[in-house]
């Protein structure tokens, strides 16, 4: 059975940091996660952009800055929709195409990344896969992909609170790992 998890929740509530502990408890068991997870970068206590890590190989390029002078705009910053692409894009498709990885992490479905056709794309033909999925959502995105995402059969969707941010990464590896094929 295919666990597909989205995680949801107010910005600064600890998302990634789920995603995160979740990753360390299936690496720990020998379960093999490919994909991307994204990252504030601050400056002086100041946020000041964000980044994308390749789990696999701990590749990292900026997703969006403050002081980039092209690419869209959303609020203060603008996106680097090609080295986006090229780093958490290309993440999640080596980790689609390598029949070894078990769980893809995309962190985070939101306004920035969605700018991307090919990361649309490859988030739709991850859905179509058999893989298992821990992904998180912006909490107020609206797209057609959120929206698809949150309405699908198959998927759950789990709002990130105070109360439940420590005891989630257990419960999700207790879902994933049961999804693991020995």
């Amino acid at each position: 059975m295919t666990s597909r998890i989205f995680l949801t929740g107010r910005p600064g509530i600890g998302k990634t940091t789920v995603v995160l502990e979740t990753i360390k408890l299936l690496s720990r068991s020998g379960i093999r996660i490919g994909g991307m997870v994204s990252f504030e970068v601050r400056e002086s206590g100041v946020r000041v952009g964000f980044r994308v890590k390749d789990i696999s190989t701990g590749l990292e390029g900026w997703l969006a800055h403050v002081s980039f002078t092209s690419g869209p705009r959303i609020g203060r910053y603008r996106v680097s929709i090609e080295e986006f692409e090229s780093v958490g894009v290309k993440a999640i498709l080596d980790a689609l195409n390598d029949d070894s990885i078990e769980v893809v992490v995309v962190d985070e479905i939101g306004p920035m990344e969605l700018l991307s056709r090919r990361f649309r794309d490859t988030i739709y033909r991850l859905l179509d896969s058999n893989k298992n999925i821990l992904g998180t959502i912006h909490y107020r995105c609206e797209d057609p992909l959120a929206r698809r995402i949150r309405s699908m059969s198959g998927v759950e969707v789990l709002e990130v609170t105070f109360d439940n941010r420590n005891k989630l990464p257990s419960a999700l590896y207790d879902r994933l790992s049961r999804s693991h094929h020995f």
